[in-house]
């Protein structure tokens, strides 16, 4: 049996990761701990196999007095926790970054390969990536460390941009028809993935997402089909979001490019627990034949 701790008791995806985990309770025992007070530096961390850390500031803020928190917990914090966990003998660290450090979609015509650099364009994304660049030379033989780069993660109970689309798809009776590419993941999905990280003790840099590429006006639509409402897909809109998808980084989010290659998020065993359309199911919890 492997003993697992979760970094960050109220986070979204470690609460999700538990609940996966939880599963399989002769295969792994999971705790976990919060990281907002300095407690966590008293816990004797010997007897877990793996840390998955996934503590951290979550969202893009544009507020320079902000700043200086962000490095203080997604880098300071990070660092501070992969040495501990090293020096007590954990045998593998996990650490959640974000497709985030790749900055906006303006890259490579909004394509993620093996050959793209980072270029972080704020500090939460920043933070990120110079976490990863601390931890990185701790790893050894004995010591395994994981750097995941998800995409936006949705699923039932999630945050940010995804919520927003469903409670705008179940609403609108109409959206613009605009060709764009986004990489997603569903929750399930990212626990998969990380299930498989820790059997088969992997190390290295990884970026999980669904296997298929989500185009906007369609996520609406699908979710839209789920409560068994039509959602009418128009272009009429379109130059206009040409000119302000490029200049206006909400529009940017919403109807731009970014993805990762798919062969970039290939794995030796299967991850992907649900395709676009059953995810979006079981996301919105209904009971419809997929």
């Amino acid at each position: 049996m492997k003993k697992i701790l979760i970094t960050g008791i109220n986070s979204y995806v470690g609460k999700s990761v538990k609940k996966w985990l939880d599963k399989y309770p002769n295969t792994y025992s999971v705790h976990t701990i919060s990281l907002k007070n300095d407690s966590w530096k008293e816990k004797n961390l010997s007897q877990y196999d793996v840390v998955l850390h996934v503590a951290g500031i979550a969202h893009v803020s544009s507020d320079p007095k902000l700043e200086d928190l962000y490095y203080k917990v997604n880098r300071d914090l990070t660092v501070d926790i992969a040495k501990k966990a090293k020096a007590e003998g954990v045998k593998q660290f996990i650490f959640m970054s974000s497709i985030i450090i790749y900055g906006n979609s303006d890259i490579n015509n909004g394509v993620i390969d093996q050959a793209t650099v980072p270029v972080p364009s704020n500090f939460y994304g920043n933070s990120k990536l110079q976490a990863e660049k601390s931890i990185i030379p701790l790893e050894n033989d004995n010591f395994k460390i994981v750097i995941l780069r998800p995409p936006m993660i949705y699923g039932k109970g999630s945050k940010g941009n995804y919520p927003k689309l469903a409670n705008l798809a179940r609403r609108t009776p109409f959206f613009p028809n605009f060709k764009n590419k986004r990489s997603m993941l569903h929750i399930d999905n990212l626990c998969e993935f990380i299930r498989l990280m820790i059997n088969n003790n992997e190390s290295g840099i990884f970026f999980p997402q669904n296997n298929e590429y989500v185009q906007t006006s369609e996520l609406v639509r699908l979710i839209a089909e789920t409560y068994g409402k039509k959602v009418m897909l128009i272009k009429i809109f379109n130059p206009i979001l040409s000119v302000i998808n490029q200049r206006i980084e909400v529009f940017n989010k919403i109807f731009g490019d970014l993805v990762y290659s798919m062969e970039l998020s290939n794995y030796k065993q299967d991850y992907r627990v649900y395709s676009l359309r059953e995810s979006i199911v079981v996301t919105e919890e209904q009971l419809t034949n997929i």
